[in-house]
Order: C-alpha cells, then sequence, then structure tokens
C-alpha cells in the first residue's frame, strides 16, 4: 500500500498538499553551496537583504518596536484589528488620495490580518463561491494557488503582456483581460481578480496609468452590464510602497469617478496590504484587507464578515506591530523618519535593478519589463534547465512557471553583473 493509501486519518483533501516549496528548496541549495565555501550569489529570497548580506532592516521601526510597552506584545488586539491600526491601513492603501475618494462618496473599511497572506486568504475565503475560477495574469506568485485551492476555488489566467498590436495599454493584454471576464460572467455568479500590482512578484512589472485606467474602466463596465454579478477587484500591493507610484491604483480610481464613470452596487474593490517588506517585520506578520464602496452599510458588513472569518481562522492579528506603527504614522516626524528609511532601502533596489537591466541589455538577455519592487523576471521555456545552468556557476535564481526569477532584492550591487552574466551563459548553454 503506498504512503496516501494506508494514512486514513488525512481528509482526501489533505492528500493534495504535497512538494516542498520551490523558492525554499532553492535557497537551501544556496545556503549548502555557501556553507561548503563556494562564492555563491543568493537571487532566491523575497526579503530586502544588505549588500553584505544581513536582512535589510528600518531601523525606524525596529527602535520603536522595542520601546512597546510590554502589554502591547503579551496583549491580543481586537478581533478585527486596533481601531488606529486599521485607519492607518487605509492610509496606507489609499494615501494622498484618501481624502479625495472619501469626499467622493467611497467609504472605507479594513480588517487587520496576519501579513499580506492574511488578507489574500480573506478575500478567497469570502469573496467568490465555491468552484468558481479568479482570474489571475498568467506569471503570479506560486502562494496564490494554495490560497484559491484551498478555499475552493480555481484559476483561469490572462497572459502578462499584450501582444504589439494594443499599443493603448501598454504592459496589459486588455483584450484578452476583458474576454476572460465576460466567460466567467456567463458561468459564475461571482467574479474576483487578483492584481499584484505595483512592483509585480515576480517581474517587478508595473502598470502605467493608461493601462490602470483600462483595467478599472472594463472591471466597472462588466459589473455595470451584470448587475446580478459580484465583482471583486482584489489589488495585492504587497510591494507598493517601494514603487515609483506607490498609490497609483487610489489615482486611477479618483480619475475614474471623477470622469463620470459609475460605481455600480455589485462592484467591490479591496486592497490587500502587506508591511513585512515595507516597515521590514517580516516574522511579525502584520497586514490588513482594506475595502472600498459607497453604501458604508455595506462596508460595515463586510467588516463583521472579515471579523469573523479572523476568529475562525487564526483569531487575531499579532497586536504589537499594530500598536506600534499606528503610533509611529501618527506624527508628522515619526512618518517622515519611517520614509526617510524606506527611502533608504529602496535606493538599494533602484541601484541593483538598474545594474541589471545595463547589464542585461549589454549581454542580449532578453529579460521582461521590470519597474519597481524585489524581482526581475527572465522569461523561457525551460526556466529549470535555466536555473540549474546558472546553479553551475553558484548563482542560485528560481525557476517558475514560464520563468525564472531574480531576486534583485537579495543580490548584492557588486554582484548584480555577475548574475546577468550567469544567465546570459546559461541562455547560451540550453540552447
Amino acid at each position: 500500500m503506498d504512503e496516501d493509501g494506508a494514512m486514513q486519518f488525512l481528509a482526501s483533501h489533505g492528500h493534495q498538499k504535497t512538494g516542498n516549496d520551490v523558492i525554499f528548496s532553492w535557497l537551501a541549495r544556496y545556503q549548502q553551496a555557501a556553507a561548503a565555501g563556494a562564492d555563491a550569489v543568493n537571487g532566491t529570497v523575497g526579503a530586502l537583504l544588505n549588500d553584505d548580506g544581513t536582512l535589510a532592516i528600518n531601523a525606524v521601526v525596529d527602535t520603536a518596536i522595542r520601546q512597546a510597552p510590554a502589554p502591547e506584545f503579551a496583549a491580543y488586539a481586537p478581533l478585527k484589528g486596533l481601531p488606529s491600526f486599521l485607519d492607518l491601513a487605509v492610509t496606507l492603501a489609499l494615501g494622498e488620495h484618501r481624502p479625495t475618494l472619501e469626499a467622493m462618496g467611497v467609504n472605507t473599511g479594513a480588517t487587520a490580518t496576519p501579513g499580506g497572506s492574511g488578507a489574500l486568504y480573506l478575500a478567497a475565503s469570502n469573496f467568490a463561491e465555491r468552484g468558481d475560477a479568479v482570474l489571475l495574469r498568467d506569471r503570479y506568485w506560486g502562494p496564490y494557488t494554495g490560497f484559491l485551492r484551498g478555499c475552493g476555488l480555481g484559476i483561469t489566467t490572462y497572459p502578462l503582456l499584450p501582444s504589439e498590436d494594443q499599443p493603448a495599454t501598454p504592459l496589459l493584454d486588455l483584450r484578452a483581460f476583458e474576454q476572460r471576464l465576460e466567460e466567467m460572467v456567463n458561468q459564475q455568479s461571482t467574479v474576483m481578480t487578483w492584481l499584484n500590482d505595483p512592483a509585480h512578484n515576480p517581474t517587478g512589472l508595473s502598470l502605467p496609468p493608461e493601462s490602470r485606467f483600462a483595467l478599472l474602466n472594463a472591471f466597472m463596465e462588466s459589473a455595470t452590464r451584470s448587475e446580478h454579478t459580484g465583482h471583486t477587484l482584489l489589488i495585492d500591493a504587497a510591494y507598493h510602497l517601494y514603487a515609483d507610484e506607490p498609490h497609483g491604483w487610489a489615482e486611477t480610481i479618483a480619475e475614474a469617478l471623477d470622469a463620470g464613470l459609475p460605481w455600480p452596487e455589485n462592484l467591490l474593490i479591496v486592497f490587500a496590504i502587506s508591511l513585512s517588506k515595507s516597515h521590514t517585520i517580516y516574522g511579525l506578520r502584520t497586514g490588513a484587507l482594506v475595502c472600498l464602496h459607497p453604501d458604508a452599510s455595506n462596508i460595515a458588513r463586510l467588516e463583521d464578515v472579515m471579523g469573523v472569518t479572523g476568529r475562525q481562522t487564526w483569531s487575531a492579528a499579532p497586536r504589537v506591530a499594530q500598536h506600534v506603527l499606528s503610533e509611529l504614522h501618527a506624527t508628522e516626524a515619526g512618518g517622515t523618519a519611517w520614509s526617510e528609511e524606506r527611502d533608504r532601502l529602496a535606493a538599494l533596489l533602484t541601484a541593483r535593478r538598474s545594474t541589471f537591466i545595463t547589464a542585461c541589455e549589454r549581454l542580449g538577455v532578453g529579460v521582461n519589463p521590470s519597474h519597481d519592487g524585489f524581482f526581475a523576471w527572465y522569461e523561457c521555456e525551460n526556466p529549470a534547465a535555466i536555473a540549474e545552468a546558472c546553479a553551475d556557476q553558484h548563482v542560485y535564481l528560481v525557476p517558475l512557471t514560464g520563468g525564472v526569477r531574480i531576486g534583485l532584492c537579495a543580490v548584492p550591487e557588486s554582484k548584480v553583473e555577475r548574475v546577468a552574466q550567469a544567465l546570459a551563459r546559461a541562455v547560451e548553454a540550453v540552447k
């Protein structure tokens, strides 16, 4: 009898949970090589590292956390989150556009979660009927699959990049997006799309304003045409505070409303907020799901639903970072000090990306468009072979569906050129 067959105590859906996380398995290979004395380059992890390989930490946040009163570490938070933190989460999602949107009649609400992953889980658990598919770009963060399948949902995709005959919507295949959306409306009672933008993981791509507007307009029009089909647009904002336009989606929503686009009753817009990267507190698991809708009663009902879901899943999100960060951002001095540290860390990414793109252009390595955030991407049909060929040179990257992810967040700037060279040799070797 095989192992699964012998485990009668494991439910049928539990048998589907197999395999190791590909990112962590490639990180382990890097660690093994480095421990053996190799001059190895780590391009695997999704955390920002200093050029000396240590974890990059926002010193202002670190100091504030260490000064928090003991009860803020030890006590439960309210099930929905500390009110001051929920207010901060809305501001982190919308930035300077928050007053404009609220003046336009947009109501907001938030629920604290254990990191951005908790926010994704709340959405997967509540905004799509079991058995429905969720619309993603065909290059996406791998754990999306687990969140969605764990909630009984499928996946349908549209291409990451458009064909060359769609110049009006750069970096967006609007035609395919609209086609998939229509198919879903015809087959499902709920429609949800997850869009990791700006600073997409795994490519570093960010949509320009005209493409954001076109996508939002298409979603609004679909909701208007199909008034009995719930539409949810989720913006996964895990890396947005490292982007050139961190609050571009809030600006686009305001522009759409200002242009007279109606907000249908059956349309919900949500932001999955993560403070892991923006505040370098990965292990404190702090995030939020922020909801936007014109009807305040709908927002209140959603807050209840999200609070109950959290209670039935993780109880309450950790308290200490909620308290500390809401206090930090409550003062102009605190917010300024945090943003100066954030800018210092973002400069590491900007320098590495610039060096990488320049080197790839010189070496003829056709990496995808990459603008913001932690990663860059090499599209290919044989990602495992490319990654293995790079590993032969002790450059460790992550092979994913359709390409190889380059973790610029982890690569010292002095070794970025070597990564580009390893890719160039790998591409030539596996032709």
